[in-house]
């Protein structure tokens, strides 16, 4: 199994999600927009966005945002911050899923190292 290419696959699909309803187009604007760098560098948003995506439980939002956060830079310990986090806001629930996000950080490194 490689995230790499499962986010891809789901990229791809929201991609001609948004071909066919044209409208959610302004919805991906708007987290264009969001996540442009203003008074919050990129990688502390896409580290604060993977504790959020941990916190409500979001698989994709993990994946997403983990492969992010890497690619703006976060450290291994940094991402690790940020799943502490997120358990601390989401609780138990949270914690279930931060355990699968380290496992994609984890993949995700090793792909990286290939």
């Amino acid at each position: 199994m490689s995230y790499t290419s499962d986010l891809a696959e789901f990229k791809g699909t929201m991609g001609e999600l948004i071909e066919e309803a044209p409208e959610l187009e302004q919805f991906a604007g708007f987290i264009h927009s969001a996540e442009s760098t203003n008074a919050i560098d990129h990688k502390t948003k896409e580290l604060m966005s993977l504790a959020i995506g941990v916190a409500v439980r979001c698989d994709h939002c993990i994946l997403w945002h983990t492969d992010a956060a890497l690619e703006a830079g976060a450290t291994h310990d940094e991402v690790v911050d940020a799943l502490k986090i997120a358990v601390v806001m989401g609780g138990g629930p949270a914690m279930t899923y931060a355990v699968d996000a380290y496992e994609v950080l984890g993949a995700l490194e090793e792909e990286r190292a290939a």
